[in-house]
C-alpha cells in the first residue's frame, strides 16, 4: 500500500474497575505499532467507579500501515465495506469497533470494546469521496489478508 489515504487513526478503549488494566492495554496494543505510546486519562462512572480511558493516535504513514496491517485480519471486512455509508461521517471520518476480548487474544474481529476512528483523505472533502477512499483501503486490506491466508495454507 504505497499511498495511505488516511490522515490519522485514533484507537480508544475503556478499562472499567472490574477489568485488569494490563489486559486491556494488551488488547489495545494488538492494533498498535510495537512500543507505541498509549495515553491514559482517569474518569469516573455513574456510581463513582473508576474508569481508565486508554487511547492512541497514529499519525505517521508507517504507523498507520502497521495499524492497517493488523486490522487486515478482520474477517468481517466485507461487512465493513458494505456498511461504509453508515460508518463514514460528513466530516470524512470512518468509525467502527473491534472486539476487546478477541484483541486481547491476538485476534481482530468486529465487536464492542475498542473504537477505531480514522480520518479519511478526501478531495473534495465530501462524505462520498471519503466513502470511496475508505472502500479502496478496506478492499485492499481484504485482498492482502486473502493473500496472507493463501500463503499460510499453501
Amino acid at each position: 500500500m504505497p499511498h495511505i489515504p488516511l490522515h490519522y487513526v485514533d484507537l480508544r478503549t475503556f478499562c472499567y474497575a472490574t477489568e485488569d488494566e494490563k489486559r486491556v492495554e494488551s488488547a489495545l496494543r494488538t492494533l498498535l505499532p510495537d512500543g507505541f505510546e498509549i495515553e491514559r486519562a482517569e474518569s469516573e462512572g455513574h456510581y463513582g467507579d473508576r474508569i481508565l480511558v486508554l487511547s492512541a493516535r497514529v499519525e505517521n504513514a508507517d504507523g498507520i500501515r502497521t495499524v492497517l496491517a493488523r486490522l487486515a485480519a478482520i474477517e468481517e471486512g466485507d461487512r465493513l465495506v458494505s456498511e461504509l455509508d453508515e460508518r463514514v461521517t460528513e466530516n470524512t471520518e470512518l468509525f467502527f469497533r473491534v472486539d476487546k476480548q478477541a484483541a486481547f487474544q491476538g485476534e481482530v474481529a468486529i465487536g464492542e470494546g475498542i473504537t477505531v476512528r480514522a480520518k479519511v483523505e478526501a478531495y473534495p472533502a465530501t462524505k462520498e469521496a471519503a466513502v470511496e477512499n475508505a472502500r479502496e483501503v478496506l478492499e485492499e486490506l481484504e485482498a492482502e489478508s486473502g493473500e496472507d491466508h493463501e500463503e499460510a495454507s499453501g
